[in-house]
């Protein structure tokens, strides 16, 4: 049984052409020489396959090629999810295609705001530092009680660096997406994976320091209301920004207000 036109048709639209981890647009423009270049995939959750990725024994075949067993992806998405597949369960992927469909529609919402919508920084809810995180766990409970990330690092000097930077960095922007609808285990299981990898940064020279931040949203029709952020920042162990408190074991740096990045 081959995805019907339908179903095909039903994804498509309800992801609005856009891979459902990083939102890439998956049609790239013609050029001169060449038409228009897809490269979206319609990927199955769940494989029919027994050797494929979160293969179910017990699930319908006929069920396989339905809508609800698919979620748009672009080739790289696609490729990791597959190869990480103890990672991004079934439970993970259908959260993750819930989470963007509906994200889609927001979107596409015709807008009734009375006035412009603005966010608004208070000094009191300002941290003055950054915090060093030694688990996961806490660096789960920072990014999934915030709506946006602002996240920073220190330059790499090797393509390793690179890729374990940019590989955290990543992880934690899907991750924090759909942390509040993470069942216990999955929360537990993601805290205990972060608190691998900030061993491995602490292993390559590096640290990792964040703090939440309350921001106000104003403006449209609605009352002001809370926008909390979370600052994150991959400095080296030898940067002279972090300071060590002399009466407890606990590392800090000063919290930055100018050069952030909205991730």
């Amino acid at each position: 049984m081959a995805i019907s036109n339908k179903a095909r048709k039903v994804l498509w639209g309800r992801s609005a052409n856009m891979c459902a981890i990083c939102k890439r647009e998956l049609v790239t423009n013609s050029t001169p020489k060449d038409d228009e270049s897809i490269v979206g995939e319609e990927c199955h959750i769940i494989s029919g396959q027994p050797n494929g990725p979160r293969y179910d024994p017990t699930f319908p075949r006929k069920n396989l090629d339905l809508y609800q067993n698919l979620i748009l992806l672009c080739r790289t998405d696609h490729k990791m999810v597959d190869d990480q597949s103890d990672t991004y369960t079934v439970n993970i992927l259908q959260q993750m295609k819930s989470n963007h469909e509906n994200w889609v529609k927001d979107k596409l919402k015709p807008s009734t705001e009375s006035s412009p919508i603005r966010i608004r920084r208070i000094k009191e809810n300002t941290p003055a530092f950054l915090h060093r995180f030694t688990t996961g766990k806490e660096v789960l409970n920072l990014v999934g009680s915030c709506y946006v990330y602002y996240m920073d690092h220190d330059e790499p000097h090797t393509q390793e660096e690179a890729d374990l930077i940019g590989g955290f960095l990543k992880i934690l922007r899907d991750w924090g997406d759909i942390s509040p609808d993470l069942d216990p285990n999955d929360h537990v299981r993601t805290g205990f994976d972060l608190t691998q990898t900030l061993k491995e940064l602490e292993e390559a020279g590096f640290h990792v320091f964040g703090a939440r931040e309350v921001q106000m949203i104003e403006g449209g029709k609605d009352a002001p209301s809370e926008w909390p952020v979370a600052f994150i920042r991959v400095i080296r162990k030898t940067n002279p920004e972090i300071i060590s408190l002399s009466n407890k074991d606990e590392r800090r740096i000063h919290y930055q207000q100018t050069d952030q990045q909205d991730t």
